[in-house]
């Protein structure tokens, strides 16, 4: 699946999640599956469920080599 500039997402809950208008956490940045067009949805979700929170916790952080 790939996405578009400007593409919004609905997770179960039906709040909507524009990936574009949040901050990337700074182990986002530093992750190596950063920019992957893969991952990208992965990510964006796992950092709306987040969002908020004092701590950002990712499973499958891996850092940059």
């Amino acid at each position: 699946m790939e996405k578009e500039a400007g593409s919004v997402f609905y997770p179960d809950d039906g709040t909507e999640v524009d990936p574009d208008r949040s901050d990337k956490p700074a182990l986002c940045r530093s992750c190596r599956m950063a920019g992957d067009p893969d991952e990208e949805i992965l990510c964006d979700l796992t950092r709306s469920i987040q969002q908020g929170e004092e701590d950002f916790l990712c499973a499958t952080y891996r850092p940059q080599a």
